[in-house]
C-alpha cells in the first residue's frame, strides 16, 4: 500500500510562512533543491490544497524556460508538470497539469487512492495536512527545518482538536550544507486521551 508523506519546510520556531505569507526565508539552494527532485520524482502523486496548488501553478509550468534557471529548477519544472496532482478545494473550478479537483477529504476515497499501484503520495499545505492529521491519514513526516526564527505567521501544526498523542519513530536525519535539517519520521502509535 502506498504511503502518504507530509513533506514541508518550516522555521525552527514552527512556521511555514511569515505573517504576510512570505516564504523568502526558505533556504533552498541547489543541493537542497536536487534532494527535493530526487525524492519527489519517485512519488506517485502530489496531494495539495488550493493555495499550494495555485502557488505552484503560477510558477512551475514555465520555470524551465527561464534562461537563468538552475539545473534543479529545470528538472523540477518537468517533474511538477508531469506528476499527477489531486487538488483539494471547494472553490477551485479548473486545474491543469494532470490535476484532479476533489471537494472534500473523504477517508474512504483516500484509502482507495493509497491502495492503487504506484509511488507514495506526497502531501503539501498546512491546512490540508491538518485535515489529514485529524483523519489519521499521514504515514510519514519529512520536515525540513530551516535555521531561522520567523516569530509569527502560519504554523505547520495547528492545535489538535482532541487530545491525541502521536508517537513518531525517527527514520533518518540529514543536515544540508545551508544549515537546513531534514527530520524524517514515521508513525509509531496513536493514543487518544
Amino acid at each position: 500500500m502506498r504511503k502518504i508523506i507530509l513533506m514541508m519546510s518550516m522555521s525552527l520556531d514552527g512556521y511555514i510562512e511569515g505573517p504576510d505569507r512570505e516564504i523568502d526565508w526558505h533556504l533552498v539552494d541547489d543541493e537542497l533543491h536536487q534532494h527535493f527532485n530526487d525524492v519527489l520524482k519517485e512519488m506517485g502523486a502530489f496531494l495539495q490544497g488550493r493555495v499550494t496548488y495555485q502557488l505552484m501553478a503560477d510558477y512551475w509550468p514555465t520555470a524551465d524556460r527561464d534562461p537563468a534557471a538552475s539545473a534543479p529548477v529545470v528538472e523540477y519544472a518537468r517533474i511538477w508538470r508531469n506528476m499527477p496532482k489531486v487538488v483539494f478545494s471547494r472553490t477551485l473550478q479548473h486545474a491543469d497539469w494532470h490535476s484532479t479537483i476533489v471537494r472534500d477529504v473523504d477517508v474512504e476515497d483516500i484509502l482507495a487512492l493509497k491502495a492503487q499501484e504506484g509511488g507514495d503520495l506526497v502531501l503539501g499545505g498546512a491546512d490540508l495536512a491538518a485535515e489529514f492529521l485529524r483523519n489519521d491519514l499521514i504515514d510519514e513526516f519529512r520536515i525540513y527545518v530551516h535555521p531561522v526564527l520567523v516569530g509569527r505567521g502560519k504554523r505547520l501544526f495547528h492545535e489538535a482538536e482532541a487530545h491525541t498523542l502521536t508517537s513518531l519513530h525517527l527514520m533518518h536525519a540529514r543536515r544540508f550544507g545551508n544549515g537546513v535539517v531534514l527530520l524524517h519520521y514515521e508513525r509509531a502509535a496513536t493514543v487518544t486521551w
